[in-house]
């Protein structure tokens, strides 16, 4: 995952809604859930709900699927390992001595 698409996804789960909608998505599993059930579960307004959702939804954090006449929004288990994989891709390599100046004389 590119540093622009990570930090969007993690703007994204930045929001308290955003957050609580993925985590409730996560919980919900691979079959996902309708936007109907998230508004219920979470008690946020139809309005407010519809514009979290796009807003994850261009991330690449979830999907949407219409199946008759409710949408069904799907968490993305890639797009997330994806996300994690980056936060943790260099754990613990630490930091070359140059990039860290030591402290002059001077500096104390």
């Amino acid at each position: 995952m590119e540093h622009d698409a990570a930090a969007a996804s993690l703007a994204e789960l930045g929001n308290p809604h955003r957050l609580a909608i993925f985590r409730f998505l996560v919980k919900a599993g691979f079959d996902g859930a309708t936007v109907g059930n998230i508004q219920h579960a979470l008690e946020i307004p139809g309005s407010t709900l519809s514009h979290h959702l796009s807003r994850m939804a261009a991330v690449g954090l979830i999907t949407q699927k219409k199946q008759g006449r409710s949408i069904i929004c799907v968490p993305q288990y890639g797009h997330l390992q994806a996300v994690i994989e980056f936060l943790c891709n260099e754990c613990c390599i630490g930091l070359e001595e140059e990039v860290v100046p030591a402290l002059d004389a001077d500096q104390e």
